[in-house]
């Protein structure tokens, strides 16, 4: 069986002439194949939507509402299933897929209020009989491409929103774990959003290309790398449209000595290996500051010692990586790190998995006395890689930070009131956390990093996505008067 696109309210394309293998972590398996699309089918997917959004921009706000409410009703009730999807593809454990369906919940929740975040201004006798009113509206049809870590949260950052202000949406998902996708597709129209609005597209560069090239398509939301998003970035703006392309992160965890040392050293394997490391908001490095980090180098080792690597399926607490050839570049970075003089404390190449043999298993692997010229700290790993620098104090903390080309997220570990706020003052990040190691924002809020993890000015999701999502018109009113009429050449003014 061949995963077809969604378009137009019903599933095409089972019979490609190019398609991709969609593989069960956990076993190795090849378990089916998904179609890739060519230029001709890009065009039909966005011309499906531009059809759709003709009569969706019109549609009522209590109407769109009613959808929007229907859909989180849906999501919630099928939450259970999506997450089992998302473990066999992508290979997170259950539980962790659960959070991840929560979360986006979350974003849904936030896009059934948009009668009220889409309220516009009124301005009464700006000018002597003239009144001015503001009003967003639309952009017409915009494309979501999203990674492979986050088949469902990653689109409902996106796809309610824009839905919610009216727009039709192209959201082209990551060909490693494309079912996700499919199934919101379907709970969508079951909420009874018309066909059309909602397009699922899947593919590889051809169809990237095409959604970033297209004339069609007025605004691209985009998540992966940093390559990419600059790419991503520079080509759809280059073709006039507008473009939020959040790219890798590095995420960095400071440890000052006043810290609960218990507690950090929780955080970091919490945040270091869940999703087996393939987060964009996993921590990375640890930056122990002295004279902390024999200590919690030991408490960390402690815990990664009680870690069960295994199928997701089975209650374990860390699955495999997504794909074989991924799982094969993460053990290079471990040789690397071992050639380039860190202390490995752990290796997790030797683990032994409650899995299949044939799984894509790399265990949780700990490198201590890391330095920053390392490949295993200047790289984005995407892994169950954990580095600990060690620092000599807070300032020199705050330099290694600052000078790393990424600003997604950081946290700093401390009792200190007058430590955290300076921190969450001069840090060049986007997203910090005070003794929480994963500072995800909340719906309300919007969720985006600095330098080279964000291109572009809109942050995802929460009132970034609203205002990316639409934009403003200006309505100038005046009505007749003959004692106001006559011709006059001057430049309006006000009085």
């Amino acid at each position: 069986m061949t995963i077809g696109h969604w378009i137009g309210g019903r599933t095409t394309g089972t019979d490609p002439e190019r398609s991709g293998p969609v593989f069960d972590p956990a076993t190795g398996a090849e378990t089916t194949r998904v179609a890739f699309a060519d230029q001709e089918v890009v065009d039909a997917a966005v011309a499906a939507a531009s059809e759709a959004a003709r009569t969706w921009r019109r549609t009522s706000l209590a109407r769109r509402s009613a959808v929007l409410f229907a859909f989180r009703e849906l999501l919630h009730r099928h939450a259970d299933e999506l997450a089992r999807i998302i473990t066999a593809e992508h290979g997170k454990v259950v539980a962790d897929a659960a959070g991840e369906v929560q979360r986006g919940l979350e974003n849904v929740e936030y896009a059934c209020g948009i009668p009220a975040l889409l309220q516009g201004g009124f301005s009464e006798n700006a000018s002597t009989a003239v009144d001015v009113h503001s009003v967003r509206q639309p952009l017409g049809v915009v494309g979501v491409i999203s990674p492979f870590n986050f088949p469902a949260m990653v689109p409902l950052w996106f796809v309610p929103g824009a839905i919610a202000c009216g727009n039709a949406v192209v959201l082209k998902p990551s060909e490693k774990d494309p079912s996700a996708a499919m199934f919101l597709a379907r709970l969508w129209q079951e909420a009874g959003l018309p066909d059309g609005v909602l397009t699922v597209l899947h593919g590889d560069k051809v169809a990237v290309d095409g959604l970033l090239d297209h004339p069609g398509v007025k605004a691209i939301s985009f998540v992966g790398s940093t390559p990419v998003a600059r790419y991503v970035y520079e080509r759809g703006t280059a073709r006039g449209k507008r473009v939020q392309a959040l790219g890798g992160a590095k995420n960095h965890m400071v440890v000052l000595p006043d810290a609960d040392l218990d507690l950090a050293a929780d955080a970091a394997v919490s945040a270091g290996f869940g999703s087996a490391g393939e987060r964009c908001m996993a921590v990375s490095a640890v930056v122990a500051v002295d004279p902390v980090g024999d200590e919690l180098v030991a408490r960390i080792a402690e815990r990664m010692a009680g870690l069960r690597v295994g199928d997701g399926r089975r209650g374990c607490d860390m699955g495999p990586l997504v794909t074989a050839a991924h799982r094969d570049r993460v053990a290079s970075y471990v040789a690397a790190g071992q050639r380039a003089g860190a202390d490995l404390v752990v290796d997790g190449r030797d683990v032994a998995a409650d899995g299949a043999d044939a799984g894509f298993w790399l265990g949780p692997t700990l490198f201590d006395h890391v330095t920053t010229d390392m490949s295993i700290y200047t790289d984005e790993i995407f892994g169950p890689v954990l580095s600990v620098l060690r620092v000599p104090g807070y300032d020199a903390a705050l330099e290694v930070l600052d000078a790393n080309p990424y600003g997604n997220g950081t946290a700093i570990f401390t009792a200190s009131g007058g430590a955290a706020r300076a921190f969450s003052e001069e840090v060049e990040v986007g997203m910090v956390g005070v003794n929480v190691p994963i500072p995800v924002p909340v719906a309300h809020q919007s969720f985006g990093g600095w330098k080279d993890s964000l291109f572009g000015d809109a942050h995802a999701y929460g009132p970034d996505g609203i205002r990316f999502f639409t934009r403003t018109k200006v309505v100038t009113t005046r009505w007749p008067d003959p004692s106001q009429g006559g011709v006059d050449l001057g430049f309006p003014r006000n009085g």
